[in-house]
């Protein structure tokens, strides 16, 4: 948690810096419709600034200056230990400018401003350094052959990359995507939300005074169906990364297919499983994991553990703790250092979660905690942490994402009931399971079906290292690791015979 005080974060908001225009080539610009859309205070309902709303034509201008600075080679072409000096510049200059990113990001999105000073601007800032470390250890290989010939595979930047980005973690998810497309010479155009496309715009002055050169990094603010389908369809597009819903990374791919047949990397939506079997080793820690896994970042996760598994033979016990547990988890101003659950981003995505929730009264879920708005006397979207027990799997709460804080607790019996659960779903994202058998604990993480698996503890860490991404229509290609680096090259085959 921030040392920092109230009054403090009250300050640096009054005297945030708020880019309204796009960067497109090293400039500042308007779109050129002279459109603007509105961005708002999820804590107030109160308009931040309105800015550019960019449209193919201002898409156009932007893919055209990524691809005149990835063909004269300014980037592409630079030594990549320099071009991993100069990202680490950018990270350093982030890192300089921390308290101003984190609270845009509270500012923006609805995030407890602990939150963004403690996991996002340090792991945004994070994987700029990494990538830029690994900008030179990018190594090529030479194929086994005959005495006769030579085989060599090299790896090429692919061209210009779109980045569309979402808005529940609107830096680190853009840096997840600019730090190994740039660290391998491309040329990036980056489209965050419309709702949340402050940081973005703020890191284009920082990356520009670290020296990447103009028309290398762009960004393009705009609306989902205009800026970034003008990106999806876009033929001078090479690939495009997105992270968001299924639904839109499916529009994604049949864009691919309806223009250049670009590459398409998706990570996509998640009805991540939490299972809790009768031998857990320590419930206590389970259940505070249990509720920090759907009600941090007001639920907004994509590994969000929004359906709890539980073994039935503990399922009273263990619930009287994750209710006790999720009694710490309470709406507050975000600015507020002690508050540890912020704002739902906007009155749409406010008004999804509050219709879950009413359908899952319908369904039969039965409400033990939360249940309905908080705090709106402040005319900001704040909704009450939740938990429905009695769920079913085929009820709407245990199928579909939700993004927001409401858990689904279902109970099972035995280990081949709570896999066949755990599985039945569309997604598969990420999973977890609490078990001190170690032998079970491995047979049941390679039955999950989802792309990272977690043993007694949820989500314990952001290391770079480790790959991310889905299975099923949570998506395809990884974020994070030296994985990452793969959506954003091609390999190229050389055969010389000597």
């Amino acid at each position: 948690m921030t040392d920092k005080t109230l009054g403090y974060w009250q300050a640096k908001a009054k005297d945030a810096r708020i880019h309204t225009q796009a960067y497109i080539d090293g400039k500042r610009t308007d779109a050129a419709s002279g459109e603007t859309f509105e961005t708002i205070n999820p804590a107030t309902g109160e308009v931040l600034a309105k800015v550019a709303s960019c449209d193919v034509a201002d898409v156009d201008k932007a893919v055209a200056a990524a691809r005149r600075a990835f063909k004269s080679g300014i980037w592409a072409d630079l030594h990549p230990t320099e071009r991993g000096k100069v990202m680490i510049r950018w990270a350093e200059l982030m890192e300089k400018h921390a308290d101003e990113l984190a609270v845009l990001e509270t500012l923006d999105m609805g995030k407890p401003i602990s939150d963004a000073t403690s996991i996002d601007i340090p792991a945004s800032v994070n994987s700029i350094r990494w990538y830029g470390e690994a900008a030179n250890k990018v190594l090529d290989e030479i194929a086994p052959t005959d005495p006769g010939a030579l085989a060599m595979i090299t790896r090429e930047p692919i061209g210009v990359v779109a980045a569309v980005v979402p808005w529940n973690f609107p830096l680190l998810m853009a840096c997840w995507k600019l730090g190994p497309a740039l660290a391998t010479g491309n040329s990036v155009v980056l489209k965050p939300a419309e709702q949340s496309p402050l940081t973005a715009l703020r890191i284009a002055d920082l990356a520009e005074e670290a020296g990447i050169p103009a028309g290398v990094f762009n960004v393009v603010t705009g609306l989902g169906h205009t800026a970034g389908k003008a990106l999806g369809l876009h033929m001078d597009v090479d690939g495009l990364a997105f992270t968001g819903s299924t639904q839109v990374g499916k529009y994604f791919m049949e864009y691919s297919g309806q223009s250049n047949l670009k590459r398409i990397a998706l990570e996509c939506g998640g009805k991540s499983p939490h299972i809790i079997m009768d031998d857990c080793p320590d419930l206590d820690a389970a259940a505070q994991a249990a509720a920090g896994a759907i009600f941090f970042n007001q639920g907004e996760v994509c590994t969000a553990g929004s359906r709890l598994l539980v073994d039935r033979k503990i399922k009273d016990k263990f619930m009287d703790k994750v209710l006790e547990a999720a009694k710490s988890w309470v709406p507050g101003d975000p600015l507020n250092p002690a508050t540890n659950l912020g704002a739902i981003v906007d009155d749409s995505q406010y008004r999804r979660v509050l219709g879950y929730i009413e359908t899952a009264g319908k369904d039969g879920g039965k409400l033990v905690a939360g249940g309905a708005a908080a705090r709106t006397e402040t005319g900001g979207y704040f909704v009450q942490p939740t938990i429905f027990d009695g769920v079913t799997p085929e009820m709407t709460i245990a199928r579909e994402e939700i993004f927001g804080p409401v858990l689904a607790v279902i109970e099972f019996d035995g280990e081949e009931e709570a896999i066949e659960i755990a599985n039945n779903t569309i997604y598969g994202l990420a999973a977890a399971l609490w078990s001190k058998d170690i032998s079970r604990a491995h047979r049941m993480a390679r039955a999950l079906q989802a792309g990272t698996i977690w043993v007694n503890c949820w989500d314990p860490t952001g290391d770079l290292s480790i790959p991310f991404g889905g299975y099923k229509q949570s998506g395809f290609g990884r974020d994070k690791s030296l994985h990452a680096l793969d959506k954003y090259t091609n390999l190229k085959t050389t055969w010389v015979q000597l």
